[in-house]
């Protein structure tokens, strides 16, 4: 996949990863669109990029999905690389009482995994028309060992790696839609801080392995520690989950 002269879009783009991919992008001579739910936050992001339109969108949203398509429609017409990066996370002890777990777990569902869904379906004709395009999914290192603070966030984004798998191997059957899944551990930003982000790597590290990536089609990205985990899992789940929690 060619890494610039692209029309990106990257939901979640004010910060952390998101804006991180954005400002990479940008630099490397692409058009980039980014997304996210605060006005304010997003006009900053975008006036310290270039070639960078901020778009207020919501993902869980289905008026605001709506929304967005048809001005990507309108005024993208050559979008060719989605990057699903916007998320929901909740942190807390599944033995709280009234916690309200399952509440919680459908916030996450929905931005994390469901509106995925959505928004993909709801571009494929746009990116069906392009030459050469890309759809990345950006999940996490929970996806294979779920964390135990995080229980129904790791749901969602295992959920996230299985559809993720099936529409790579959907799309390649007749369509040059190329299906990425940037797999992250801990990274240090406003997102992760109570579960320690400030031990995480740097959301740099996590863009320029998405480029790498994109440049030798490599389509499972398992940045950091990631590798190391994905490894110890395939031989023992058990030892992988304890070497996840007890790390933390």
């Amino acid at each position: 996949m060619k890494t610039q002269n692209n029309t990106v879009l990257i939901t979640g783009g004010s910060a952390g990863i998101g804006f991180e991919i954005a400002k990479l992008f940008a630099q490397n001579g692409n058009q980039v669109i980014i997304t996210g739910r605060n006005a304010e936050r997003l006009k900053q992001a975008a006036a310290q990029l270039d070639n960078t339109t901020p778009i207020v969108s919501d993902v869980s949203n289905p008026a605001d999905v709506d929304q967005l398509v048809e001005r990507l429609n309108k005024d993208f017409p050559t979008l060719n690389l989605v990057i699903n990066n916007a998320g929901r996370a909740f942190y807390y002890s599944l033995s709280e009482d009234g916690i309200q777990a399952s509440d919680k777990a459908g916030e996450e569902m929905t931005t994390n995994y469901l509106s995925i869904i959505s928004l993909t379906e709801k571009l494929l004709p746009l990116l069906k028309k392009q030459s050469e395009a890309a759809l990345v999914n950006v999940s996490s290192i929970v996806a294979f060992v779920p964390g135990h603070t995080t229980a129904t966030y790791s749901a969602s984004k295992a959920a996230l790696h299985a559809y993720t798998q099936a529409m790579r191997y959907t799309l390649a059957k007749d369509t040059a839609i190329k299906v990425f899944e940037l797999m992250p551990p801990l990274v240090n930003t406003d997102f992760s801080q109570e579960i320690g982000g400030i031990n995480g790597i740097s959301p740099t590290v996590v863009a320029q392995d998405l480029l790498t990536a994109l440049e030798t089609d490599t389509y499972e990205i398992h940045v950091g520690n990631t590798a190391t985990l994905y490894k110890l899992f395939l031989s023992s789940p058990e030892e992988a989950f304890l070497a996840l929690n007890t790390g933390r």
